[in-house]
């Protein structure tokens, strides 16, 4: 799935296994799998450029390194309860769940990112489910601005309809 130029390291994730392929138009794209993943196994290694800036499709090294991914881990779709999850450090993935044939490869955005290229409301459906993407640095916009003296339009609103 990577270009020559990033290596021919055994443990990247081949076309036989995966792909990246488009949900629906609300989540996007997303990585499939097409094989058995066991709870607590490698799932595979990953790769892209290290860049200094939070770009979509970058996942967080460091403050300020990430690794932007347009072939494969780029692509890993949010869930509260995700079934992977990633060693930015050795750039390895785990499986923290058992994942079947024909699963999408999930994480927790807020696992390896302070702040998110742009927040969005969560569709992921898990009992435990947050609501509302961000980093794990950040208050959700929403919050943010209701924190700095401001009211959400729909109160706004409310106010104005029982006057």
């Amino acid at each position: 799935m990577y270009p020559p130029h990033f290596g021919n390291n055994p443990l990247f994730p081949s076309k036989n296994d995966f792909r990246v392929v488009l949900k629906n138009h609300v989540a996007g794209m997303g990585v499939m799998t097409y094989k058995f993943i066991a709870k607590g196994s490698l799932v595979c290694a990953i790769a892209g450029d290290i860049i200094t800036d939070i770009r979509q499709h970058t996942l967080q090294i460091e403050p300020d390194l990430h690794l932007h991914d347009l072939f494969f881990s780029g692509y890993f779709l949010h869930s509260c309860s995700p079934n992977i999850e990633l060693d930015m450090k050795k750039l390895l993935v785990h499986a923290v769940q058992d994942i079947s044939p024909m699963d999408y490869l999930t994480m927790d955005y807020a696992q390896t990112e302070d702040i998110l290229y742009k927040q969005f409301p969560c569709g992921c459906g898990s009992e435990n489910c947050r609501g509302w993407i961000t980093g794990r640095k950040e208050l959700p916009v929403a919050e943010a601005i209701l924190s700095n003296g401001f009211r959400a339009p729909e109160k706004q609103f409310e106010e104005c309809q029982s006057t």
